[in-house]
């Protein structure tokens, strides 16, 4: 459940900095839907609930907050904070809440300009693919397709984590982020654990091998959860 104590938001029964109970804000079945609702507006179809979004993916939270009360019976009790506690405590960072207004920092299907922030890249990162695709990907380059923008992961497990999603057994792609980014290629850091770019030439890219520890372990860690 989401709660509220004098350090903020967290999910849970017991703050994780003083250990107190917290004020209740909403339950897990209320913040996966409210997110669910986020997810369409915010990265697919802001009309939806007719709300506005500008160029860079803001809507304003309290005619959204509006916009799902009046079609949502079901969240007749929804306040403009209960989107700030959704979007804070969410682990991934899909959400960002700047003043009175909320934004999805990545996934959109819609087209926005990106005004993420470009410092703090790792060196290296990672990309999924199919077992099948990943020879032509890594002639080819990566491009972001339906997305819009390419997805990287900071690590293996991450990205083994995100490409299993749609794909078995997925393929790991390396990417030469510092020598792109030198090379003039845009990387964004969008959330806690995605980066954004709209695509990757091929000359940065490099097959991680099936006998990689990384991808070893977590391969390993996923046949003990089996």
């Amino acid at each position: 459940m989401l709660r509220k104590s004098k350090h903020g938001y967290f999910r849970g029964s017991n703050c994780p900095v003083s250990n107190e109970e917290g004020k209740f804000i909403m339950s897990d079945k209320e913040s996966d839907k409210l997110g669910r609702i986020l997810a369409l507006v915010l990265r697919h179809a802001p009309e939806k609930f007719s709300v506005e979004m500008d160029i860079n993916g803001w809507v304003g939270i309290n005619p959204l907050c509006d916009g799902i009360k009046s079609q949502r019976r079901d969240f007749h009790w929804l306040k403009p904070w209960h989107f700030e506690a959704v979007a804070v405590t969410e682990e991934k960072g899909r959400y960002e809440v700047e003043g009175e207004r909320i934004r999805a920092t990545y996934g959109h299907s819609i087209e926005i300009e990106i005004d993420l922030p470009t410092d703090d890249i790792p060196e290296v990162l990672f990309y999924p693919v199919s077992p099948d695709e990943v020879d032509d990907v890594i002639k080819l380059g990566i491009k972001g397709g339906d997305r819009r923008h390419v997805h990287l992961s900071k690590s293996i497990s991450k990205a083994y984590e995100a490409g299993s999603v749609r794909i078995t057994s997925p393929s790991i792609v390396e990417v030469d982020s510092i020598r792109a980014i030198a090379d003039g290629v845009d990387i964004y850091r969008a959330g806690k654990l995605v980066f954004l770019t709209e695509e990757i030439p091929p000359q940065y890219l490099f097959k991680v091998s099936p006998d990689d520890p990384d991808l070893v372990e977590v391969l390993e860690k996923l046949a003990e959860e089996e």
